[in-house]
């Protein structure tokens, strides 16, 4: 079984980041699990006096990244860049090294947004995580308004999730 860790970068339940990881889960096969990952609104802010003395929430989400074989993240884009609940939870995992080697798709819900996959994509890079392209697609989620019903039974969405899960469930390292 591949285990799959899916953030929303969104603290919002109907956003459509978190629509669009709920549908993955969804679509997923058999062979792949994926857990959609709740806490980031739980998080503290970074703080490296406390790298000693993580508190709860942080070990938690360590524990959740350490022990996936790949990372699926799905982001708003906030003025050009990656929502500081996000960024804020890479920060807790920069020095930890749970990202090291780890396969990782972006998966982005409004087209126009590239700023902020842009720099989500180098900052996990400079975590030492492998973007998998294959497994980072664009869909138009984000007007069509569509919930995780439509998505999952969508003719042409449907597949290229499909795809994209396979992509990053064969790039693990199993």
């Amino acid at each position: 079984m591949v285990r799959i860790l899916a953030i929303s970068g969104s603290l919002r339940h109907a956003s459509s980041n978190s629509t669009l990881l709920r549908a993955v889960a969804a679509l997923a096969p058999a062979h792949i699990s994926v857990e959609i990952y709740t806490g980031l609104g739980e998080l503290p802010h970074f703080n490296p006096d406390l790298e000693d003395s993580e508190p709860p929430s942080v070990l938690d989400l360590r524990s959740r990244v350490a022990n996936a074989h790949a990372v699926l993240i799905c982001s708003p884009e906030y003025a050009h860049g990656v929502p500081g609940v996000l960024k804020n939870a890479l920060d807790w995992l920069v020095g930890s090294g749970e990202f090291a080697d780890k396969p990782v798709g972006l998966l982005n819900a409004a087209p126009r947004a590239t700023h902020a996959q842009e720099s989500l994509a180098e900052t996990l890079r400079t975590m030492a995580a492998r973007i998998i392209p294959e497994a980072s697609i664009t869909l138009a989620i984000q007007g069509a308004k569509l919930d995780e019903r439509a998505i999952v039974e969508h003719v042409e969405f449907a597949p290229r999730l499909r795809a994209a899960l396979e992509a990053l469930a064969s790039s693990s390292n199993l």
